[in-house]
């Protein structure tokens, strides 16, 4: 699964050279913006970005709003400047929802939970991450499950609510059994107990 947004368009033919620049200024601000991004010359990720954006906007191009926004958001998450990358990630969110493009969906949720804990915002933090988990059980994905809830757990712990993260430790755990992983199932129901205690 990727982090990034991805257009179909940007998925070149086999053989093709890697070197062909986008005829689109559009994209070609796009691409270049992702460059700098790469290279860490940020405010000049910044500007190709907004750039590629405004112009996305003015064709109203989905896609393109939605991929360059998601850009922004690591631009700006990069950068420290934590409420702006969380804007252009709910944009980006909100059109993948639209689309209903279900993997999308979750590498920005992945990344506005990154958001929300470095804004220390942990109730929403696992907000997100509830939101996570309803897409992990459509797909029936139990390994992302598993890495969401000791998340939460974590958030839970963070939030100084020992209890809720020892529950959410027992249901990992119970998970585990199901895959008959017992040690690692005992393992986290020590932590739920460790946490039991200290509650």
């Amino acid at each position: 699964m990727t982090e990034n947004l991805q257009t179909l368009d940007s998925i070149g033919t086999m053989g093709a050279s890697p070197t062909v620049k986008p005829t689109d200024p559009l994209h070609a601000d796009y691409e270049e913006g992702k460059k700098y991004f790469d290279n860490q010359a940020y405010g000049q990720a910044a500007v190709a970005l907004h750039n590629a954006l405004v112009g996305f906007k003015e064709r109203d191009d989905q896609a393109g709003i939605a991929n360059a926004s998601n850009q922004l958001g690591h631009v700006c998450f990069a950068r420290g400047e934590y409420e702006s990358s969380l804007q252009h990630y709910q944009q980006a969110l909100d059109i993948c929802d639209k689309s209903n493009d279900r993997m999308s969906v979750l590498a920005v949720l992945k990344k506005i939970v990154e958001v929300r804990k470095a804004l220390k915002q942990y109730a929403l933090a696992i907000t997100s991450c509830l939101a996570i988990l309803d897409h992990y059980h459509d797909n029936r994905d139990p390994q992302g499950t598993v890495t969401t809830l000791e998340e939460i757990a974590g958030l839970y712990i963070k939030l100084e609510q020992k209890g809720k993260a020892a529950d959410t430790y027992r249901t990992i755990a119970s998970i585990h059994k199901n895959f008959r992983h017992e040690n690692i199932a005992s393992g986290f129901m020590k932590k739920a107990a460790q946490l039991a205690d200290e509650s």
